[in-house]
């Protein structure tokens, strides 16, 4: 189901149920231009030229979410960027680094069809701390500028992008048993399902960098 000259107005009049629930979960994706500043179409949810319908709709609330995160980060210190509430508490640094991560496992587990948690030591050697967070965390993410940060974000968004134009609604539809329903059983999953945690995941976080930002000056 290939995107159509269709404008993405038209298309959220038409998909009313989809576009409600849309609005409620903006979230990432960005070429690295975008990162300076927000495209033209950011508060439109709906359809891109390039992608399935599908797939275009739920980048363009992953590409509203990662506007909002960079604009409240993108002109904090390394002080500021490692702060931390309490001793047991994440810092905004890690938890961009984090943001990253899970993209990163995310990646592999949709494009590579890897099993969670099966992929190469050397990947998890380079991501396994901040996806995991917590003390290590804390004791490893640390001393790096803002620019190091949104480098990591804007590595792995650009080959999402990359992928998801590779990509068609069908796959987005296809599942597996992977989230918990209850405890020991697994509820069938599809993809959209997957990037659309990856979505309000980041959304989360961008409610504690709000809060912690708050905390700073205390």
């Amino acid at each position: 189901m290939e995107f159509k000259k269709t404008s993405r107005r038209k298309f959220i009049g038409s998909s009313a149920l989809l576009t409600a629930g849309a609005l409620l979960l903006p979230n990432v994706g960005m070429a690295s231009n975008e990162y300076q500043s927000n495209p033209d179409d950011l508060y439109l949810i709906g359809p891109k030229e390039g992608f399935t319908t599908h797939i275009g709709t739920m980048l363009s609330m992953m590409t509203m979410m990662r506007a909002w995160v960079v604009r409240q980060v993108k002109n904090l210190t390394v002080e500021e960027l490692d702060f931390q509430i309490d001793a047991t508490s994440n810092s905004i640094g890690a938890m961009l680094f984090h943001l990253a991560a899970t993209e990163k496992y995310y990646q592999l587990n949709t494009f590579e069809n890897i099993p969670w948690g099966e992929w190469d030591k050397a990947i998890k050697d380079e991501w396994d701390v901040a996806s995991s967070l917590g003390e290590r965390a804390r004791d490893i993410i640390k001393g790096n500028d803002i620019s190091f940060y949104l480098e990591k974000l804007e590595s792995v968004r650009s080959y999402t992008i990359e992928k998801f134009k590779e990509l068609d609604d069908s796959w987005l539809m296809q599942s597996e048993p992977f989230f918990p329903i209850k405890r020991g059983t697994l509820g069938e999953t599809n993809n959209y399902a997957k990037w659309f945690h990856v979505c309000e995941h980041e959304s989360n976080h961008n409610g504690q960098i709000k809060f912690i930002k708050s905390r700073i000056s205390d």
